[in-house]
């Protein structure tokens, strides 16, 4: 049951191309935008699709995968877990980012004329 604590799945589309990084360490990390969809009728009976959008952060060899074949639009699941942290901005305030760490992640299609293939 632990492997159940604090993980998360997603099918999603990238809402950009995904920022790779190399740091001093030698370790890659790409960090991109990814919409998942949920669609469901409204009290009159019209399809409604709504949109939420999730930050995610990968690190070294599916970081590399993400940096090579990710591209903006592209459909893919992704396994890993909810992380937050903080930082201080340029104003001096304490920032707040809640974001997915992407373990494995699987490159399921590209969109082409706004239909997966």
């Amino acid at each position: 049951m632990s492997r159940l604590r604090n993980h998360v799945q997603l099918i999603g589309n990238l809402g950009e191309d995904p920022k790779t990084t190399d740091l001093e360490s030698g370790k890659k990390v790409s960090r991109f935008s990814l919409a998942t969809n949920e669609y469901y009728k409204n009290s009159n009976g019209e399809k409604v699709q709504e949109t939420d959008w999730h930050q995610v952060k990968c690190w070294g060899k599916t970081a590399e995968i993400v940096e090579k074949y990710a591209k903006k639009g592209d459909e893919i699941g992704i396994v890993g877990k909810i992380k937050t942290r903080t930082y201080e901005g340029h104003d001096g305030n304490q920032r707040y980012v809640t974001e997915i760490v992407a373990d494995e992640i699987l490159l399921m299609g590209k969109k082409q004329n706004g239909n997966a293939s």
